[in-house]
């Protein structure tokens, strides 16, 4: 009753297209959006912010980088590791190297320098798709890691490839607690869902669809198969560029290439496919799905095990808690193939019309 429709009237074309045309929803993310940026600043302890929140928020981030290119454009990509560690290090590079370079500028930098990557590595999907276009991609990995690895520039002379950051300030403020880096990740993961969820709104987002849906189909009735590959090859690798700066630079402060390995690709790519593809709001709930689950799995069987009468080792928990994570995943592509992005919407038109039968 309190998601019904009436008396909401739209009477022009702008109102029409607005990202929340329903009340309730504007309502819904300005209040979400309040108590993110206003009441967990002073809630949250330490722990949940290094822990929970600012990972969550950064692999968000990149989720919605690879749902533009998988969910969207239909494009399989493994190198999503590969995109995150070239924004980390250009990020760094330009950081470290041109004197005063504000930090955002920087983060954006390596954002543009991870899209010349993905452009490169984009290259193939003028040619070849499916497993093919995934293990073209998957070159850029190898790739990476080589090149972080021997040539020592990238890495400021580095022997082992790792580096750090320090003294990070935005608008002469310091970004060294973990509020403060809390409110910059969701400021800019903010942003950037904003601009993507209106890019996919448009017409380059309507040719990423059609590509995704059939290619040859797009291609008759005009749409550029090589533009359209290519643009979505680039946002999606700039938003994956700047959240693996973020991870870099706000996350772990230190790393090397190995923070951004293969499987990073793959929990990625396990994000959208869970969350659901083709959808923004899915991108945030298979992070949520990622992040969270590992950790309340960690804390929920040593007390279900003392319920039964039993003791469980730290290491019997981590194999536990892979196993029951990876049964929970194919179970759940089974039974919701769509992802929990299908649920929410489920459930949301189900609300619009309760109490009547749908």
């Amino acid at each position: 009753m309190l998601y019904r429709e009436n008396g909401q009237f739209r009477t022009t074309y702008r109102a029409d297209q607005q990202i929340f045309p329903i009340l309730q929803d504007r309502y819904f993310i300005f209040a979400v959006l309040l108590f993110a940026f206003l009441a967990v600043p002073n809630l949250a302890s330490g722990y949940m912010f290094r822990a929970i929140l600012i990972p969550f928020l950064i692999v968000s981030l990149a989720a919605l980088g690879v749902n533009i290119l998988v969910g969207y454009c239909g494009q399989i990509s493994l190198g999503s590791g590969a995109f995150m560690a070239v924004g980390a290090y250009g990020a760094y590079n330009f950081f470290v190297r041109v004197p005063g370079m504000p930090l955002v500028v920087a983060l954006i930098l390596g954002g543009v320098c991870a899209m010349a990557f993905g452009i490169l590595f984009g290259l193939p999907s003028l040619r070849v798709k499916g497993l093919y276009l995934a293990v073209a991609t998957l070159a850029a990995q190898f790739f990476s890691d080589w090149m972080f690895l021997r040539i020592k520039w990238f890495t400021n002379d580095s022997a082992s490839g790792s580096v750090s950051v320090s003294g990070l300030q935005v608008m002469g403020m310091p970004i060294e607690s973990p509020a403060s880096k809390y409110l910059l990740c969701l400021t800019i993961l903010v942003v950037m869902a904003l601009l993507a969820k209106n890019l996919v709104r448009s017409a380059i987002g309507r040719e990423w669809m059609a590509i995704r849906d059939m290619d040859v189909a797009a291609a008759v009735i005009g749409i550029r198969p090589m533009y359209a590959k290519l643009s979505a090859f680039a946002v999606s690798s700039f938003i994956i560029g700047v959240a693996g700066a973020l991870w870099g630079f706000v996350y772990l402060g230190a790393w090397e290439p190995a923070a951004f390995s293969l499987e990073m690709s793959f929990r990625l790519l396990f994000m959208v496919i869970i969350g659901g593809l083709g959808s923004i709001m899915g991108s945030f709930f298979g992070a949520a799905f990622i992040v969270l689950l590992p950790i309340a799995l960690n804390q929920l069987l040593p007390v279900l095990a003392g319920w039964v009468g039993l003791s469980i080792s730290t290491a019997g928990i981590s194999h536990a808690e892979l196993m029951i994570f990876g049964a929970l995943i194919v179970w759940f592509l089974i039974v919701e193939p769509h992802g929990l992005a299908r649920l929410w919407s489920t459930g949301k038109q189900k609300l619009r019309l309760w109490p009547f039968p749908h």
